[in-house]
């Protein structure tokens, strides 16, 4: 079956098992074929266990991701991102959008307490054609009171299920200046720079904040109260 906007030979891989999924989402995946690759790493014990649904297709020019951003329209799934003609089609579980959730609310948070203006952007569509590179962050920001910036100066993503392709790759190429990557309890920052991303032991976007102090109220049982328990300690000091 031939896909809307995509070449005949576009090929696809399947990253892990499809459950139930949003019915957009289901009109692009039915038109490719089923391969199974190697199993995502069982998340925390704590967690639910339920991973993300993602597809991988290749082959796939500019015009054929265009056009499954203009067939997707408004639904906030599958979200799509796309590097030299892989194209990845991904539906996030529940434990992931807390998550994502949770980390926004609590950086909110750390900008009210310390006076620093700034706007979330959510899942902002990114892309430049003549760089074959686009996604949507699960959550981004642009800092500071000019808010008319092309680019977030800040993207958050966080990774519960394994595979998919390069996204700091096109983050480096959409020129977006730091990353922050959650990942098995963990938030690693990515500063860009001239060759690309480093490693970074703090945030040049959101200086004197304590990633490991902001994780730390992610397991509360409700964002309400990690916020409000996470400012009481910021107030403190």
């Amino acid at each position: 079956m031939k896909f809307q906007g995509l070449s005949a030979n576009a090929s696809s891989r399947k990253i892990t098992p499809l459950k139930a999924i949003r019915h957009a989402a289901v009109r692009f995946w039915s038109c490719y074929g089923r391969n199974m690759s190697s199993p995502a790493p069982s998340p925390p014990q704590k967690r639910p266990t339920e991973a993300d649904q993602r597809l991988v297709m290749y082959n796939v020019p500019w015009s054929g991701y265009e056009a499954q951003l203009a067939l997707r329209g408004d639904a906030p799934v599958p979200r799509l991102a796309y590097l030299d003609g892989a194209m990845e089609l991904m539906s996030p579980s529940r434990e992931h959008e807390r998550l994502k959730s949770g980390i926004g609310r609590l950086i909110e948070a750390f900008a009210i307490e310390r006076g620093i203006e700034l706007s979330p952007y959510g899942a902002w569509t990114l892309r430049a054609a003549p760089k074959a590179s686009g996604l949507e962050p699960d959550e981004c920001y642009i800092i500071g009171s000019n808010q008319a910036k092309e680019r977030p100066d800040l993207a958050i993503e966080v990774i519960w299920t394994s595979g998919g392709i390069d996204q700091l790759e096109i983050y480096r190429r959409l020129g977006v200046p730091e990353v922050w990557t959650w990942r098995d309890g963990t938030i690693t920052i990515s500063v860009l720079c001239e060759r690309g991303y480093t490693p970074s032991e703090e945030s040049k976007q959101l200086p004197g904040i304590d990633l490991q102090r902001l994780l730390s109220f992610l397991d509360y049982p409700t964002v309400t109260q990690a916020v409000r328990a996470y400012r009481d300690t910021l107030t403190r000091g």
